[in-house]
């Protein structure tokens, strides 16, 4: 039984070497989920920063095993893991929360383009590209929530809400206003008020339509592709 135990474990930690992409997409969304139970008193922000640095990362890894240069991801996560520490100790500082949003940002964009390059860098869809679609959807919602709670520390009262409409928005609340303008689910309840605000809004909600476009041609393409070999044989 133990034997059948390791050897699970074995077969769990191959294939997630073989797919970083589906480790980086279970993580981000198992930290929506756990994100709630963490509320915002310093220990539930310690947490959060321990579990935003190993998404951090997977993100690495997963640029690692694209055509991408990894020495970019490097270049940019050493300062971004700095600053994710430093929020952690000291949430209430406008300089600190601005540059690590602004690095965090940055950095998860920077992962989403090489997540897309990796995919549509040959003509074969492996699994791991697979959950590279569906990773890229959630880095790209995470960078843009970074975007946002940097326009609210340069921009304060730019978003607002249903509950507590002059309050700061927390990170919770940003990723959830990012995750609806990206799915152009668009809830509502949080909304953009400033000139500013709006216009990165506007800007995920077109970067959105794209990436859906984007993918959509891909397959069509790989499926017109195959079809055409198959008629050939």
């Amino acid at each position: 039984m133990a034997l059948s135990s390791d050897n699970g474990f074995v077969a769990f930690l191959r294939h997630a070497k073989h797919n970083p992409s589906a480790v980086l997409l279970a993580v981000q969304l198992g930290g929506i989920l756990v994100y709630p139970f963490l509320g915002d008193s310093a220990g539930g922000r310690a947490v959060f920063g321990v579990l935003s640095v190993v998404v951090l990362t997977l993100a690495a890894l997963a640029v690692r095993m694209t055509p991408a240069l990894s020495w970019v991801a490097a270049l940019l996560g050493v300062p971004v893991l700095a600053f994710t520490l430093l929020e952690g100790l000291r949430p209430d500082d406008g300089g600190i929360v601005l540059t690590s949003s602004v690095l965090h940002a940055v950095f998860y964009f920077y992962t989403a383009y090489a997540l897309i390059k990796y995919m549509f860098d040959d003509n074969v869809v492996t699994t791991d590209e697979l959950y590279a679609t569906g990773a890229t959807f959630t880095v790209v919602a995470w960078g843009f929530a970074y975007v946002y709670a940097a326009v609210q520390v340069i921009w304060p009262g730019s978003f607002t809400a249903a509950v507590d409409p002059e309050g700061t928005r927390t990170w919770v609340e940003l990723l959830f206003l990012s995750v609806t303008t990206l799915t152009s689910t668009g809830l509502s309840d949080i909304v953009p008020v400033q000139e500013h605000a709006r216009s990165f809004v506007m800007i995920e909600q077109i970067a959105g339509m794209l990436y859906i476009a984007l993918v959509i041609a891909r397959i069509m393409a790989l499926i017109s592709a195959r079809a055409a070999r198959r008629a050939r044989d």
